[in-house]
């Protein structure tokens, strides 16, 4: 079986981007353009892949060493076959090469597979599309027998030329020995002054190298990205293709063309998801959730009939079956929600289980906390988990009632069954089945006078 390496061409400014960021590193669907390409192209399982980086290298490198991608510099950006040139050592012990470019991220991998699989290895394969407006793109020229013969920029192109409508994607794989034999065989004598990878189809067709080609029906999977515009565009398309995914599989989206997707999603039956919802990394969701709008939803498990409610956000967090969120609920990392629990409206958790059946309806902190069954935390009760160096953890038992405006200052257990007064500051333990409060006496000082603003 042959051997296959992958080239990525990332090495570019994107100057209509107008940004300090390299064009490969902008986000779409929560991923750099980059990484997109990167994944599709690890699922191929090369030999090796190398990315060839120029401008603002110091951005992608770091992308890299996480991927495991080996680094190629190309410190002056004088065309596509230069910068292949610049990863030849990456390369140039296996069979193949496939070259795909860190702007074009939506490319599927069965196209891929197509391509590298419509041709020997010895031969040289074709990504083309065809464009309803093909203006900048580099033409597909062919022989009367439909045979490729050379491909031609928009600079370097004629009238006659201009009028086709079968565009190179740039992508193609290559025979790596006759690659590397024939990149310094490119010239530069071209509107542009630079080296195309693309000159490549003229020197094989006169050194009688066979070339095959591909032609990607949908011509978005090999658009490229030159301006934040074509990054919008490319943005919603993936998201359209996300939500019709998700009501394939049974989700009913009140409204489509308002969800946001920067990750993977997998659900039960009978879901519904209202607008403007945003999910993010790993997210799983069960039977009969319900997902009001406005919600955050990032790296969290939702169980079967569970209900969250308008502008919450969960972060990295599991919840049980039958629990109520929000509204305007904040679920940070390591919250664990029992079956039945209920976290309401301005409560904010982290780094706490919350037990069977307990409630903690509104305007609360629960942080550090393992809490058991049954409990009802009163409004306004805070977990005062952190001394300014360390943070301590609160227990609290089953069946413990805590009134409103209540302060526990960890570390420190209530017990199962007690009861803790509105307003107490507990600084120590409190009993089991006992009520524990703390105390201050009312005043009232009759006919207050009230301060009064001093005419200035």
């Amino acid at each position: 079986m042959s051997s296959l390496s992958i080239v990525i061409l990332a090495a570019g400014k994107g100057s209509r981007m107008k940004s300090a960021k390299p064009k490969v590193m902008h986000p779409l669907a929560g991923k750099s353009l980059l990484e997109h390409v990167i994944t599709t192209a690890k699922n191929l399982k090369p030999t090796s892949l190398s990315v060839v980086c120029g401008h603002a290298a110091e951005q992608v490198l770091p992308l890299l060493a996480r991927e495991g991608a080996t680094a190629a510099m190309q410190h002056e950006q004088l065309g596509t076959g230069h910068a292949v040139k610049m990863a030849l050592a990456d390369f140039e012990a296996s069979d193949q090469v496939l070259v795909l470019y860190g702007d074009v991220p939506l490319t599927q991998l069965s196209t891929l597979e197509a391509l590298i699989n419509s041709g020997a290895s010895d031969s040289l394969r074709v990504l083309t599309t065809t464009l309803d407006d093909p203006t900048g793109y580099g033409r597909i020229v062919r022989n009367d027998a439909g045979d490729i013969i050379c491909i031609t920029e928009q600079k370097d192109a004629d009238d006659e030329t201009l009028t086709i409508n079968e565009v190179n994607s740039g992508i193609m794989v290559l025979p790596t020995k006759w690659l590397s034999q024939s990149l310094n065989k490119l010239s530069n004598d071209n509107a542009q002054g630079e080296y195309y990878l693309t000159d490549m189809v003229a020197l094989a067709v006169a050194e009688g190298v066979t070339i095959n080609s591909v032609c990607c029906d949908d011509s978005v999977e090999v658009a490229g990205v030159n301006t934040r515009q074509q990054l919008a565009a490319l943005e919603r398309y993936y998201q359209t293709q996300q939500a019709n995914n998700l009501m394939a599989n049974g989700v009913t989206l009140i409204d489509p063309s308002r969800i946001d997707i920067r990750g993977r999603v997998t659900t039960g039956e009978d879901i519904t998801i209202d607008i403007n919802v945003i999910f993010e990394g790993v997210v799983s969701l069960g039977n009969n959730v319900q997902v009001g709008p406005n919600c955050i939803l990032k790296d969290c498990v939702i169980g079967d009939n569970s209900i969250i409610l308008a502008n919450s956000m969960i972060d990295s967090s599991t919840v049980g079956e039958a629990v109520n969120i929000g509204p305007f609920a904040r679920l940070r990392p390591g919250t664990q929600l029992a079956d039945k629990a209920k976290i309401g409206n301005f409560v904010e958790t982290k780094n706490a289980n919350i037990g069977l059946g307990s409630k903690v309806n509104h305007l609360s902190y629960i942080g550090d906390t393992d809490m058991g069954r049954n409990v009802n935390i009163g409004a306004g009760t805070i977990t005062c988990n952190y001394d300014g160096a360390n943070k301590h953890r609160t227990t609290i038992g089953d069946n413990v009632f805590i009134g409103s405006d209540s302060q526990l200052i960890a570390p420190i257990t209530v017990e199962d069954g007690a009861t803790i007064g509105a307003g107490t500051t507990l600084r120590k333990d409190a009993i089991a089945d006992g009520l524990t409060l703390t105390m201050s006496s009312q005043k009232t000082v009759k006919n207050w006078k009230r301060p009064t603003k001093k005419a200035k």
